[in-house]
């Protein structure tokens, strides 16, 4: 599979977007008057603590206050005496993979992972009351995990971690991991050994997860990382002793920009071009690349046509598509996709496909093709949280396994976490999809001012009705008024005038007083007003 990186940059915002085979797989917006916090370290100051919720807000510098859970923060050192003791206890408990899971390190917004606090043994956090571990107006280090998103602060941790192009250190923490996404043994073996020689050797306290990026990589290029990394962490302890102790917030560190970031943790081996249309960016990008990238220098590209590099590539196209609730496949099916704040639903239909040989043929081969734009879409829209996908019914149960098979193969390729249950009685396969930043209609859109966000008006009959039983209120509570002028959108004043026009003769007729009409093209279908004259 093919890949290229489209970096554009205007003087609004800075857009990556992510081409497999010259399709848009993935897009990454970032508005220069609103950047991300992912990433950033602050020092903040906790303004409230919540026993009965377990969790404070910290004061960061924002609009809201962040949120911080008490399984978010450091966890509290083991006396000495007892660190011995616990060792042997839970040293056959590690599991690598789950710790290395925690950390979604090859996200391009990276998210801290759950470590210790200090390079002591550890007792569960949740063991210790938040509120015998914070209090207010104290001055706190964290590190954001999560985008504000929609009325929610942004989510925060008190478990630092630093990534670079092949590591993720975390200075609090004295376990080493591996990626996931690093199968061999024998490699992931080779890793675990050579980091924790290079950590002895450089004398580097903390740990370390090995990216997917560090597969095959030489030792000499994983002690350039672990050099950089550690000159990092001692900058940002500089920074944090030389704040000054009356403000109640200041960043400490602030994650790189998008360009340079989807250098970092975009480009693999696959990647064949990483074409700029920006000058001074494609200097940047270059001189990081030569850096920290050296093999993808060559395959930077500066754009300098005339016409637009996304609209060159149908990004702009894909992206308007990205924003329908509707989404055509090949077959002639479709899929319905609907964001609500509580999770998100997709539906798939066979639409105008009707197969050859049986209806069950028909329906397998529908939702075996819905699995790879389903996957494609949760990538493009980043659609995050829980996500309920509703697969047309199909009655064997091979056919139920392949297609829960294919989703999880494309799924592979996906940078967020995903977790997939089996197929339900109801024929519903339940996901979650690890969201660190708001999706793209979020990013986008705002509420319809029309609806506020329900998605559909009340009909023009329906408003018609309303204004009736308005009508007649106020003349029950009014006797002075001789005549009544309705003002409402044209399209409501048209079928008063017309298809309800006897309505309007009887309702005169019984109140005895006159009704006159005025279009106001302001309004929305829903808006009237009555006029007593």
């Amino acid at each position: 599979m093919s890949e290229e990186l489209l970096i554009n940059i205007s003087p609004m915002e800075s857009r990556v977007a992510v081409l497999d085979n010259g399709i848009l797989g993935e897009i990454y917006i970032e508005r220069h008057h609103k950047l991300g916090l992912v990433g950033n370290i602050y020092l903040g100051t906790v303004v409230r603590v919540l026993p009965g919720m377990q969790a404070a807000f910290v004061d960061i510098g924002q609009s809201r206050t962040a949120f911080l859970h008490v399984n978010d923060m450091q966890r509290e050192p083991r006396p000495v005496a007892e660190k011995n003791k616990a060792a042997k206890a839970t040293k056959h408990e590690i599991n690598e993979d789950d710790a290395t899971a925690n950390a979604s390190a090859d996200s391009l917004a990276v998210t801290p992972p759950i470590v210790s606090a200090q390079s002591t043994e550890i007792v569960p956090a949740s063991k210790t009351l938040i509120q015998h571990r914070l209090h207010e107006s104290q001055r706190i280090l964290v590190q954001v995990t999560k985008d504000q998103l929609g009325s929610k602060g942004a989510r925060l941790t008190t478990n630092i971690s630093l990534p670079s192009r092949y590591l993720v250190y975390l200075p609090s923490s004295d376990h080493i991991g591996i990626s996931q996404r690093i199968d061999g043994e024998e490699e992931r073996s080779r890793l675990k050994t050579e980091l924790s020689s290079l950590m002895q050797t450089v004398n580097l306290k903390g740990g370390l997860i090995a990216r997917t990026a560090a597969e095959r990589l030489p030792v000499d290029k994983l002690e350039e990382d672990i050099y950089y990394l550690l000159q990092l962490w001692r900058t940002i302890c500089a920074r944090r002793q030389e704040i000054n102790h009356h403000q109640s917030s200041e960043l400490i560190y602030q994650e790189l920009s998008l360009p340079l970031r989807s250098i970092r943790d975009l480009v693999h081996a696959d990647t064949e071009k990483v074409i700029i249309d920006n000058t001074q960016i494609y200097e940047q990008v270059r001189y990081f690349a030569k850096e920290f990238v050296p093999f993808v220098y060559d395959r930077i590209v500066h754009y300098t046509a005339e016409q637009s590099l996304f609209d060159v590539h149908r990004v702009e196209d894909d992206l308007r598509d990205a924003l329908k609730r509707r989404v055509d496949l090949k077959s002639g099916g479709y899929l319905i996709i609907d964001q609500t704040e509580a999770m998100t639903t997709i539906d798939v239909n066979t639409g105008s496909f009707v197969g050859g040989r049986s209806l069950e043929d028909t329906v397998y081969k529908t939702n075996l093709e819905a699995t790879h734009a389903i996957a494609r879409q949760l990538r493009l829209r980043n659609l995050g949280g829980i996500i309920i996908l509703d697969f047309i019914d199909m009655l064997e149960q091979q056919h139920k396994d392949d297609v829960l098979e294919s989703l999880q193969a494309q799924l592979t390729q996906d940078y967020a976490k995903t977790k997939i249950t089996q197929v339900s009685e109801l024929g519903l396969v339940e996901m979650t999809r690890k969201r660190t930043r708001e999706s793209l209609g979020q990013q986008l859109c705002e509420p319809c001012s029309t609806c506020q966000g329900r998605g559909f008006v009340k009909t023009a009959e329906t408003v018609c009705f309303e204004i009736f039983r308005e009508i007649m209120r106020c003349a029950r509570t009014y006797n002075s008024p001789k005549k009544f002028t309705v003002v409402a959108h044209a399209a409501v004043i048209d079928l008063l005038l017309t298809t309800e026009s006897d309505t309007v003769a009887d309702l005169e007729y019984l109140l005895g007083r006159v009704i006159t009409f005025d279009v106001e093209n302001l309004y929305t279908q829903e808006q009237y007003d009555i006029v007593l004259d």
